[in-house]
């Protein structure tokens, strides 16, 4: 009888499940390699180093990663290299639905059974949006989507388009987890799929607390329920 109650308190709650993308639902150190072996076949290993140098830069000034305005400022280096027409191509048609982890969809349809879905992602406002739509990302979650440039110091406009009881943050960043977890405390359980080379940052992992929930891929998250995430997230202790 207690179990029976226990499931009926939350199915009552108002349950939001926060999806980050690259390397959470989109395998992006996939994506990156391919690129960079796109781009020393078209420009040579020179030029190529010389692009990822200008993205870090980039992503150091803005925040997130810029694929395509690292280009633009690779153009002003290279003016008369064309062959920057063809990566440009090379991104903006890049079937990244090739490049979801296995059962990311299912994830998504897992959760959607108890409460709304949606992507929480960081980004540029052109390729980000660009990438989630090509995955099928847009339609796996209905459109709910919100792109920052700091997710996690935007929590209070994502509760003002996503008001909930509880949320679920499920994100392969364990500093970013652990700052939104720092803010909305028992109100969210952070998810951490042990995916992409953040996921093993040594640096990021002495430094961050345990998330509420940890598995070893996205797929994993169907082994969980509404009420089992809701009380791991309730069992946080400031």
């Amino acid at each position: 009888m207690k179990k029976k109650k226990a499931a009926k308190s939350t199915n009552r709650k108002k349950i939001i499940f926060l999806f980050d993308v690259d390397n959470t639902l989109l395998d992006n150190d996939r994506v990156i390699e391919d690129l960079r072996t796109h781009l020393r076949r078209e420009v040579g290993p020179i030029k190529c180093g010389r692009y990822w140098n200008i993205f870090e830069r980039l992503r150091s000034e803005v925040g997130f990663a810029d694929y395509l305005g690292a280009l633009q400022r690779y153009r002003s280096d290279y003016p008369h290299d064309m062959h920057i027409l063809s990566v440009s191509k090379y991104l903006i048609e890049y079937p990244f639905a090739n490049r979801l982890f296995p059962n990311a969809l299912d994830a998504i349809r897992h959760v959607q059974r108890w409460g709304l879905a949606a992507l929480l992602t960081d980004g540029d406002v052109v390729f980000q949006p660009r990438k989630i739509e090509r995955a099928g990302l847009h339609d796996a979650v209905r459109g709910n989507v919100l792109i920052y440039i700091h997710k996690e110091k935007e929590l209070a406009d994502v509760k003002a388009h996503y008001p909930a009881d509880h949320y679920v943050v499920i994100d392969d960043k364990l500093h970013l987890l652990t700052a939104i977890k720092k803010i909305w405390g028992s109100r969210v359980t952070t998810v951490f799929p042990r995916q992409g080379h953040y996921a093993y940052d040594p640096k990021i992992l002495s430094s961050s607390r345990p998330a509420d929930v940890t598995i070893q891929r996205i797929g994993d998250l169907l082994d969980y329920d509404a009420e089992q995430l809701v009380e791991r997230g309730k069992s946080f202790k400031g």
